[in-house]
């Protein structure tokens, strides 16, 4: 059969009429299956059949179509009407009416799918937003700018970071990133997103210390890292015996911006005051400053533990120093001198800043490391040796 001849049959058979029929009504088949299927909560893989099955009925549908014909008398074969027989009957008015309304049905159903998923869009699109606004409560203290004068007092900027970092952490409501994950950042960057999303926080508290003598000045600024808004922001100007208010306000002001509720026995935690007295305070900051360094070498360990007993001394209640100290003393104790007295030291500090104050965390976790270090009482270190190896684990507590 020559191809002018084929097309001539294909179009007295109506095969073109059967193909485009086929598709508007395959289309309009898949596109309610895909309305329906969801509602009655029909498994994925139906769907998956549903279209395969359209797809594989078209071929079925075309060699119908030149096979057999619809007439007056019902359906007959192709080969046993004449030509002329074929163009004198009328057939051909209901495919026309069944295209149209397989048409019709589709485009309503089109417009009826368009504004459906808009509706959706519209609805759903809030939902998305307020849990990123409402119950995203993370932020990150990164390091505070030193302003004073005296250089050497940049470890007073870094120990008022750690001790708001601290006392946030004591509040349930708020998820705060540990100082380890942004030493290594500026005290005021400018690009501040995509700091925070490396720390995957949406808030940002950026501060600065300067401190003259005996008195202090703190200014510090919360930030909403996703649009650079302040949030928050207060300067404050105190004597150094003050400083413990400033840290249990800036806490209880990020609280209240990220509407975060405090329980009355965390308002009792951040509003505690670990020390009276200053001198011994700012020795504590010093010892901080050595026990957080990063190549943890003996001789920091050595010199914050005798910053610590320097404070002790000034203080001898000051139980947040002495469960420090403890710490201190088991490192050195791991890390490089396995000596009996260091072990009694840390033990004996342990439990004294426990007997000064029973609920301190960082008592605990003394006691906790001294059993784990020196007692053995807890995984073998063998599953540990590559991380202890680095020594970073010193720089956690």
């Amino acid at each position: 059969m020559d191809p002018a001849t084929f097309l001539t049959e294909l179009k007295r058979r109506k095969v073109y009429r059967v193909a485009v029929a086929y598709a508007i009504v395959a289309w309009l088949l898949i596109q309610a299956a895909s309305i329906l299927f969801p509602t009655f909560e029909a498994p994925p893989w139906v769907m998956k059949v549903f279209v395969t099955a359209v797809i594989l009925g078209f071929p079925v549908a075309l060699i119908l179509a030149w096979a057999f014909d619809l007439t007056p008398e019902g359906i007959r074969r192709s080969e046993e009407i004449a030509p002329r027989e074929s163009k004198t009957s009328k057939p051909g008015s209901k495919w026309t009416a069944i295209i149209v309304a397989a048409a019709v049905l589709a485009a309503a159903l089109l417009a009826f799918q368009f504004v459906r998923t808009r509706g959706s869009a519209t609805a759903e699109l809030p939902k998305q937003i307020a849990p990123t606004v409402t119950l995203d409560k993370s932020v990150a203290v990164l390091p505070f700018e030193n302003l004073s004068s005296d250089k050497e007092n940049a470890f007073f900027a870094q120990g008022i970071q750690d001790e708001i970092i601290t006392t946030l952490s004591k509040i349930s409501g708020l998820r705060v990133i540990s100082r380890t994950s942004t030493a290594h950042y500026n005290s005021a960057p400018e690009n501040l997103p995509e700091i925070a999303q490396q720390l995957r926080v949406s808030h940002v508290l950026e501060g600065s210390v300067q401190k003259v003598g005996e008195r202090v000045h703190i200014n510090v600024q919360l930030i909403q890292a996703g649009t650079d808004a302040h949030l928050w922001a207060q300067s404050y100007d105190r004597q150094l015996t003050d400083i413990f208010s400033v840290e249990a306000e800036v806490a209880k002001s990020i609280a209240d911006s990220l509407s975060a509720t405090l329980s009355p026995q965390e308002k009792a935690q951040v509003e505690a005051k670990p020390t009276d007295n200053a001198d011994a305070y700012v020795l504590y900051l010093r010892a901080r400053d050595y026990q957080t360094r990063p190549d943890n070498l003996m001789q920091d360990f050595r010199s914050a533990m005798r910053l610590f007993e320097q404070a002790i001394t000034l203080d001898p209640k000051f139980a947040l120093a002495h469960a420090r100290l403890a710490t201190t003393t088991s490192n050195l104790y791991h890390f490089y001198e396995p000596t009996e007295p260091l072990k009694q030291k840390a033990h004996a500090e342990a439990l004294e800043s426990l007997r000064l104050q029973p609920n301190l965390g960082e008592g605990h976790l003394a006691l906790g490391l001294y059993h784990y270090y020196m007692e053995a009482d807890g995984p073998s270190p063998r599953a540990f040796s590559g991380f202890f190896q680095r020594k970073d684990s010193a720089r956690l507590y």
